[in-house]
């Protein structure tokens, strides 16, 4: 059964139609006011009480008749007799209601006979808070459709509320779908994918206010699939059924949604994201999200997001947003509006937009993503070097503490970020993996604090320098060691097809995977094919690119490919075996502004620190020998 998208929809003009052929309201209930934080009000609330409902004292001191003081200065005290011209009160005491001022209890001076001596006269209500000073009987305290925050909740019981009508919380069904999927768990077999897509549904569904329930797996069949959509329509406000959106051969949910309601659109003018479906069943809306997590993620928050919070009778809260300059330049295809997730810093005062992972699968590039830049419909590219608008994924602070990365993939890297969080929490390290030579270009224009590269000179044999010397002309910097670290095969356990030698991966039985153009392994790749005589052609999946170490150990560890160029650090964590072929130099090039900069010195510092070289060196096929020497260019 194949599907064929009925609609390309603009992704705003597909919202506005599925929410009006949809039913949004929602019922009521009365809860405690001690409960109702963040809940919504479902009508107006109005004070039980006064508050305070008595004259009380604003100060310690004494209440007295204002009148018995009008004599009082500093050339003419006044002696006041306890319990008859006046009373001690504390902070919050009753005033009687013989008594119509106080008097604070610094202006008063006590006679040893319990008398007071006042020097100052005062009026009536003086330091006295009247009744519903704070809040009248019948006031209003809160209108309809107000989200409840705990100072409300505080007005609320001044004013003798008990109890509150508020909305109910939308309840939310997610039916996560598939044959291939299975439920969390430590080691999955061959041919089984987690699902924990509806662990994210579940999250961000309930951090906007609400109430979910998570049905079990069900199968792609196409009768299961409609039972269960008609379950969850008939006892929840909104259901969420993932997976099966696209247009394969058993992708059953726009069917099971159109002969149990009705798809309303199914096709989405966006990248990624195209595969949603926007339907109803009755009058209860669903939506059916593509099974690619960035992709369900995304449709999430453009549909769910704003169909909860208008159930809560909300306004969606919206991301801050900021401009920079994009690193390096990113097409798109004209006629769909494309999100890109990116990492972003600031450099020498400018914030430097740089794309990360562009695939729907790669969740990854949603944990790593610092903001989403959107390309418009009518536009086909960005260029580097252009100003673009990024909506934030995290706080604004936080970009202004980051030290930006950007060139070559190491996991030592990742050593050295986590240590720089765990010991300054307020500071980060934003990595981008985007290749050496892809750094060397980065730094030289300003966009980077550092690169980390591992470029071999063919001419010389020497890492790195000379590479540096005749790209980076814009930008004054330093290179800074930081590790050498073995180069080599990585290939599966065992080493079952005997793979020693670059000649081997000539053979027919042999599948290569490889890094992408620029990454210095790449380069040297390259090289000791040149030395070996072999051309790319003969080399089966020569074409195929990864872009870091861990990403082609994981394609040599489950089998989709016999070997790849990469560090022993990375075979090691797979556990796969390791051919070795050389050592090399894996380098930072620093800013000599940054490298000067308070930050920079923290960088170093951490990049010396012995307990740091002794995680990297735990890791395997790595040496700290030279570690944090400096040298120029």
């Amino acid at each position: 059964m194949r599907n064929v998208y009925l609609d390309n929809s603009p992704r705003i003009d597909a919202l506005h139609k599925w929410l009006q052929a949809c039913s949004t309201n929602i019922d009521y209930e009365q809860i405690p006011v001690e409960s109702a934080l963040h809940r919504v009000t479902f009508e107006a609330v109005y004070a039980h009480n006064s508050n305070p409902n008595f004259q009380a004292s604003a100060m310690d001191g004494i209440a007295v008749k204002a009148y018995k003081t009008y004599d009082a200065s500093e050339a003419n005290p006044v002696e006041l007799v306890k319990d008859v011209d006046f009373i001690p009160v504390d902070t919050g005491d009753p005033i009687p209601d013989e008594f119509d001022a106080v008097i604070m209890i610094e202006r008063v001076n006590t006679l040893e006979n319990g008398n007071v001596i006042i020097h100052q006269s005062v009026g009536p209500g003086q330091h006295v808070r009247a009744i519903g000073e704070d809040i009248v009987t019948k006031e209003l305290i809160l209108t309809a459709n107000h989200q409840i925050r705990p100072i409300d909740q505080a007005a609320m019981l001044a004013a003798g509320v008990l109890d509150v009508p508020v909305h109910v919380k939308p309840k939310v069904a997610i039916i996560p779908t598939g044959d291939e999927i299975v439920k969390p768990k430590r080691d999955p077999e061959r041919g089984e994918l987690i699902e924990f897509n509806s662990t994210i549904f579940k999250g961000y569904l309930e951090e906007w206010g609400a109430e979910v329930t998570v049905f079990d797996i069900v199968r792609d069949e196409l009768h299961a699939i409609e039972e269960a959509l008609a379950k969850a329509a008939s006892s929840h406000h909104f259901v969420i059924i993932n997976a099966g959106s696209s247009a394969g051969s058993e992708d059953y949910t726009v069917h099971a949604i159109r002969n149990r309601g009705e798809v309303v659109l199914h096709g989405i003018a966006t990248r990624p994201g195209k595969p949603t479906i926007l339907g109803k069943i009755a009058e209860t809306p669903v939506l059916g999200l593509p099974g690619y997590p960035v992709s369900a993620w995304l449709a999430l928050d453009w549909f769910a997001k704003p169909l909860v919070y208008r159930l809560r009778k909300l306004i969606p809260p919206q991301r801050p947003k900021l401009h920079g300059i994009l690193s390096k330049r990113v097409n798109s295809v004209f006629g769909s509006e494309e999100f890109v997730r990116v990492k972003i810093g600031y450099v020498n005062d400018k914030l430097i937009v740089t794309p990360i992972g562009s695939g729907a699968g790669v969740v990854m590039s949603l944990v790593l993503a610092d903001g989403i830049m959107t390309i418009p419909p009518e536009r086909e590219h960005f260029d580097s070097g252009q100003e673009v608008e990024v909506e934030l994924l995290c706080q604004p602070e936080i970009i202004k503490n980051t030290m930006v990365g950007i060139g070559s993939h190491d996991l030592s890297l990742d050593i050295l970020v986590d240590e720089l969080k765990l010991r300054y929490p307020e500071k980060r390290i934003s990595s981008a993996h985007v290749g050496s030579m892809a750094g060397i270009m980065a730094i030289d224009r300003g966009e980077c604090h550092f690169a980390g590269i591992h470029l071999l000179d063919p001419e010389t044999g020497e890492y790195n320098h000379s590479y540096v010397k005749k790209f980076v002309k814009n930008t004054p910097v330093s290179i800074v060691h930081f590790v050498h670290r073995e180069q080599g095969f990585i290939v599966a356990k065992g080493n079952p097809k005997n793979i020693q030698g670059i000649s081997d991966l000539m053979r027919q039985d042999i599948v290569f995977v490889n890094r992408q153009k620029g990454a210095g392994t790449r380069m040297l790749f390259d090289y000791l094919l040149q030395q070996a005589g072999i051309v790319p052609s003969q080399i089966a999946g020569y074409t195929r690119e990864m872009f870091t170490h861990s990403s082609v150990a994981a394609s040599v560890a489950y089998g989709a490919a016999d070997c790849a160029m990469g560090i022993r650090s990375a075979a090691e964590a797979m556990g796969c075996d390791f051919v070795p072929l050389c050592e090399e130099k894996y380098e930072f090039v620093v800013s000599d502004a940054f490298l000067a900069s308070e930050q920079g010195e923290m960088l170093l510092a951490l990049i010396r620190d012995p307990r740091i070289k002794s995680r990297i060196e735990a890791l395997g096929g790595y040496s700290c020998r030279d570690t944090g020497e400096i040298k120029r260019p």
